[in-house]
This record gives structure tokens, C-alpha cells and sequence, in this order.
């Protein structure tokens, strides 16, 4: 059976997961009400703005469904301002009552912008565990990982830090593969579910 994966649909690059779940084998639908997170097997969270996703997730009473989902173990995967989100703890989450909320999904700590503003992104090609060659990756305003917990695997890393990480069936990248058209960390991720 074809896993049904979401892609959180409210700010962000969500057309491009889309595609590339579609191309990874996965039926992909767009998630912006709590019926439609309700019906999914697992969730993407894609780049986009950390604090605009969480006041959307606010407003739109996605936020607790979406911590339950994760809590109970529901796959997931997150580029960029996803790989915030999914953070046990988010460093410089912004400013208080505007700033980003950590779902809890990966013990990590998370830094965002840790590379730098917008002029600051870059592109690369960096080694990711259980992939073969390279993958090219894409930074734009990216976080890294300054901590993990004893049950997160680190599968890539930039500069030195965490840009890639696994807990369980729950995956994170600081970079969006969305963008470059390999699809193999989307098929990783696909694979699990």
C-alpha cells in the first residue's frame, strides 16, 4: 500500500515536497486542517519561516494536534524551517509571543539562521550516511544542530555541525532537497514509513 504523506501546507515550499514525495512513490496531499493531519501516514514540514509556521499552526489549531501526532509516533520529515520545528529545543527562538515552537519530535537542540542571513546561503555537495556519493545541498538562512539527544543519528554534516539527523522513523535536513531534484532523501525517508 502507498503511504499517504502530508505536506504541512500553510508557508513554505510545499510544492516542491510535493513533487518529490510523488516522485519518491508516495501519495502526497497538502495538510491545513486538522481533518486532513488527521488522514495522513506521515507529515512533511517544509523550508519557509520558522515563527510565520508557528503562529499558522497557532491560528489555523494545528499546533496540539500536531504535537500529539508526533507524540504518538507518527513519521515525519523537515527541511530547513522543518528541522526547527521538530526540535526539542529551538536556540534563539525569536521574540517571546512571536517566536518559533519547538513539536518535540527529534531530541536536539536546533540553531536557527546559524550560518548566517540571506546573503549568507550557499550551496554544497556533503556526504549523507546511507546514501551513496554526495548530495548537493541547499542552504537558504539555514540552521544547524547544536545538540542531540543519545537516540538521534547524525547523518550529515556542514562546518562542522549537524545538517542532517534520524530519530526513529522522524528525519530532519538544515538544507531543502526539494530544490535540487535528486529525490534520494525523500526515497529515505518514504522507504521508512
Amino acid at each position: 500500500m502507498t503511504a499517504r504523506v502530508g505536506v504541512l501546507a500553510l508557508q513554505g515550499d510545499t510544492r516542491e515536497h510535493l513533487a518529490a514525495l510523488t516522485e519518491a512513490g508516495a501519495q502526497a496531499v497538502t495538510v491545513r486542517r486538522r481533518a486532513e493531519l488527521d488522514s495522513v501516514d506521515a507529515l512533511v514540514i517544509p523550508g519557509g519561516e520558522s515563527t510565520a509556521m508557528s503562529k499558522l499552526l497557532r491560528e489555523f489549531e494545528l499546533l496540539e494536534p500536531l504535537r500529539a501526532r508526533l507524540a504518538d509516533g507518527m513519521p515525519a520529515y523537515g527541511s530547513c524551517a522543518g528541522m526547527i520545528l521538530l526540535a526539542t529545543e529551538i536556540a534563539d527562538a525569536g521574540v517571546p509571543g512571536r517566536e518559533a515552537l519547538p513539536l518535540g519530535a527529534i531530541d536536539m537542540t536546533v540553531r536557527r539562521n546559524a550560518f548566517g542571513r540571506q546573503v549568507d546561503s550557499f550551496e554544497g555537495d556533503i556526504a549523507f550516511d546511507g546514501l551513496e556519493g554526495s548530495v548537493h545541498a541547499v542552504f537558504i538562512r539555514a540552521p544547524w544542530v547544536e545538540r542531540v539527544g543519545p537516540g538521534v543519528e547524525v547523518l550529515a554534516r556542514a562546518a562542522g555541525h549537524p545538517v542532517a539527523v534520524r530519530q526513529g522513523r522522524t528525519l530532519a535536513t538544515a538544507f531543502h532537497p526539494e530544490m535540487t531534484g535528486d529525490r534520494r532523501v525523500h526515497r529515505l525517508f518514504v522507504d521508512s514509513l
